[in-house]
């Protein structure tokens, strides 16, 4: 009677660290996935003022806009660009469907428009922009720069490309055509100061 009590209890205890270890194991597996399509083949630098792959692509023709990691290292996980902030300007009112977004002040200051809310952010300030909720930014120095990220990185380079081609401001039905074929939407003007 007592083997059978022993063997029983022993079989219990092995199922309860099956089961276990089947649940805490669920998530670092779904984590070593996740950083595995995080990681480029071969590590990279991307020095001062350059881009990954030399584009210069400038934000209303002006502002560099550089693109520091690519959507092609991150498995399309990934995007990072560093904006360079020339003047007190800043993109429309838009809402992007399927990408978050994070902006690092490193230098000036900005003002951020999020849903209902206004923020303004100073050099080592941090925020995130949720999809699917409207936002804009307005630099309020004279000169800035951001570091920002868009996670999963989408069509970003892409939209950033061939707006970077137009020598000329395109037509309102031209804008939503881009934007619509990147996942974005433009919803109200830029900020003004």
């Amino acid at each position: 009677m007592v083997h059978i009590c022993v063997t029983k209890t022993k079989t219990m205890q092995r199922r309860k660290f099956i089961t276990l270890s089947a649940i805490v194991a669920i998530p670092f597996t779904a984590l070593a996935k996740w950083a595995g399509q995080l990681s480029s083949k071969n590590p990279f630098v991307i020095k001062k003022n350059e881009s990954r792959f030399a584009d210069v692509v400038k934000f209303l023709g002006v502002h560099p806009n550089d693109l520091k990691i690519s959507s092609k290292d991150t498995d399309g996980q990934l995007s990072v660009f560093e904006y360079t902030g020339l003047g007190k300007v800043g993109p429309a009112l838009h809402v992007h469907f399927n990408q978050d977004e994070i902006f690092m002040v490193t230098e000036g200051e900005y003002r951020f428009v999020v849903g209902d809310e206004t923020k303004n952010l100073l050099a080592g300030d941090t925020i995130f922009l949720p999809r699917n909720i409207p936002h804009t930014w307005i630099q309020i120095s004279e000169k800035g720069k951001m570091i920002y990220f868009l996670q999963p990185a989408g069509k970003m380079e892409e939209f950033f490309l061939i707006m970077n081609k137009f020598t000329e401001r395109p037509s309102p039905e031209e804008i939503d055509r881009i934007h619509a074929a990147h996942d974005m939407k433009v919803v109200g003007p830029p900020l003004t100061l």
